[in-house]
């Protein structure tokens, strides 16, 4: 079906991923070189995030460090890039860990998050990582293993009014944690308290902080000298361009769903709104990709926000009076526009007469994880021979397709409209993927290998692509150049 005036979803695309798009031939080039479908990661959009990162911070005056999150993306041209500038990382994994020295990290820069098992425990002592614990089996298992002291951060939860949480230490069980750290500290290096709040609510956070200031006096008075406050990381992605045409589109949907106008979905899937009483009740899947509060607001905002527990004063500035180096973990915030995954067009057919599908060289679960529904359009770059005459060049509703013998390989359950109909050979660009979307869910389902991860430069008027591992990170280190 076409119309005159589609409802869009417009894609938030970085200036120079846009360009990279537009250069004639790049991304059809890289697909003949490498193969399609591939993920193309843009290391010094990466480095452009970190900057503005950077800025954020040092206008507060404290000291702090950034560890780049590395389980947002698998990427050793990002982790390559983090190193040359000189930040710290987190690794929740012994593969990740691995994966940072062999990238260059000194093991005084890696923190380790998550939960972890005996043998991993095993594996961090006396490396000098700076373990995260996430609960007291951690810590009483660390004490009994170290031969030196083990840096150690203890990671809380059960905040006031915050959602229950299966990683920290609660903060019922505080007082007990700080027993037996103070018990062991010829075996641990007691160096703060931690959290990871994965919400846009600025209060949750606060009442995060607020904690863990009144357990950092609580530690002094047990003997221990924390010197860090941890704030994590789920500052958020910015992924439309244009926020009341993604209104738009919700609405039309919401209508859709309710028979008062186009369907919008395919098979009747909801998105997680529930119909009743004639109207659409709930909050989609698709939730997150509605946010337009940047990451950098977010972090400028929490920084600046005034405790009332502490005379109104800003939490940067009690982290500074209280010699407490602010420290995050930014994952998707830092690969944020810093990633795309192209695909190219197997063919396309009409199901029914509103019902077109675009069948891709691509599965679901490349592009975006299984519960989650991408809520950007795609961009649509031309390729192959064969002339399109028959449908000319208006919009079209379709919906994309994955190459997964399997009913639910639908990469988009809601009908998203291209330029024109689409033709075997053409290139299918989805925007925004770097973060967690090329690896957490990634199959080899029917026996498809993965798709290549390539790194993209811009070398003086012209881009340069290689395989990811191959990338290398040439400007100094804290430059918005990699």
């Amino acid at each position: 079906m076409t119309v005159s005036t589609p409802p869009t979803l417009p894609p938030k695309i970085h200036p120079l991923v846009r360009a990279f798009l537009d250069a004639p031939g790049a991304v059809a080039d890289a697909l003949a070189r490498f193969g399609s479908p591939a993920h193309l990661v843009f290391p010094q959009v990466f480095a452009e995030n970190l900057g503005h990162f950077r800025d954020v911070l040092d206008e507060q005056g404290t000291g702090y460090r950034i560890c780049y999150a590395h389980k947002v993306n698998q990427s050793r041209a990002f982790v390559r890039t983090a190193e040359r500038a000189g930040i710290g990382i987190d690794v929740a994994s012994a593969a990740e860990l691995a994966s940072a020295v062999d990238a260059g990290f000194a093991t005084d820069r890696i923190e380790v998050t998550g939960p972890k098992g005996e043998a991993f425990l095993r594996a961090l002592v006396g490396t000098g990582v700076t373990v995260n614990a996430d609960n007291l089996w951690e810590v009483r298992r660390l004490a009994e293993l170290a031969d030196a002291p083990v840096p150690l951060l203890l990671r809380l939860s059960g905040f006031p009014a915050t959602p229950v949480s299966r990683f920290g230490v609660p903060l019922w069980q505080a007082e007990e944690a700080l027993a037996l750290l103070a018990a062991h500290r010829d075996r641990i290096t007691f160096r703060g308290f931690a959290f990871h709040i994965d919400s846009g609510e600025p209060a949750e956070r606060l009442r995060a902080v607020e904690a863990c200031l009144a357990l950092t006096e609580r530690a002094y008075a047990c003997g221990l000298v924390p010197t860090v406050l941890n704030i994590g990381g789920g500052f958020r992605q910015v992924f439309t361009s244009d926020a009341d045409a993604f209104d738009r589109y919700v609405v039309a949907l919401r209508a859709g769903l309710l028979g008062r106008g186009e369907a919008l979905t395919w098979g009747g899937n909801t998105f997680g709104f529930h119909l009743d009483g004639g109207a659409v009740h709930g909050t989609p899947v698709f939730h997150k990709y509605a946010n337009t509060v940047p990451a950098t607001r977010m972090l400028t905002d929490l920084l600046g926000a005034e405790l009332e527990q502490h005379g109104g004063r800003a939490m940067a500035r009690l982290a500074a009076e209280n010699l407490l180096d602010i420290w995050l973990e930014p994952g998707k915030a830092l690969v944020d526009h810093a990633g795309i995954t192209a695909a190219r067009v197997e063919f396309v057919k009409d199901v029914a007469a509103d019902t077109t599908l675009v069948n891709l060289d691509v599965s679901r679960d490349t592009v975006t994880p299984a519960d989650q529904e991408v809520m950007v359009d795609p961009v649509l770059l031309p390729g192959g021979d064969v002339p399109d005459t028959d449908h000319g060049d208006a919009p079209v509703g379709v919906f994309l397709a994955g190459r997964l013998c399997l009913e639910r390989d639908l990469i988009t359950n809601h009908k998203v409209w291209l330029p024109r109909r689409p033709r075997p050979g053409d290139v299918i660009v989805f925007p925004n993927t770097g973060a967690y979307h090329m690896d957490l869910s990634a199959a080899n389902a029917s026996m498809h290998p993965r798709p290549p991860k390539l790194a993209v430069a811009q070398r003086g008027d012209g881009f340069r692509v290689c395989r990811d591992e191959e990338y290398e990170p040439v400007a100094a280190a804290g430059s918005r150049e990699a």
